[in-house]
């Protein structure tokens, strides 16, 4: 799937930060910016390669979003993963 846009959830494939599922907030031709709302937030996003980022097939509307709201779809989309490990 290379369909990527602002809004869909991502996980990190490589890093000090592998396994942490992130926001996608903005995009360009190489890079995602990505943000989880507490250490990365909207105003300061994680620049990662797109090589290093696994697309979760789950979007949101993210364009009046905060901080706030970030931290709410990664807890939901959180509690639904364990939902199904069960």
């Amino acid at each position: 799937m290379d369909r990527w846009e602002t809004g869909m959830l991502a996980k990190s494939l490589a890093g000090h930060d592998k396994d942490k599922v992130y926001v996608i907030v903005g995009l360009d031709e190489q890079f995602t910016y990505l943000a989880d709302g507490e250490r990365k937030t909207l105003q300061s996003p994680k620049k990662k390669k797109k090589k290093h980022v696994q697309l979760i097939r789950e979007q949101h509307e993210i364009s009046e979003a905060d901080d706030v709201k970030l931290k709410r779809i990664l807890k939901e989309y959180k509690m639904s993963e364990k939902k199904e490990d069960k």
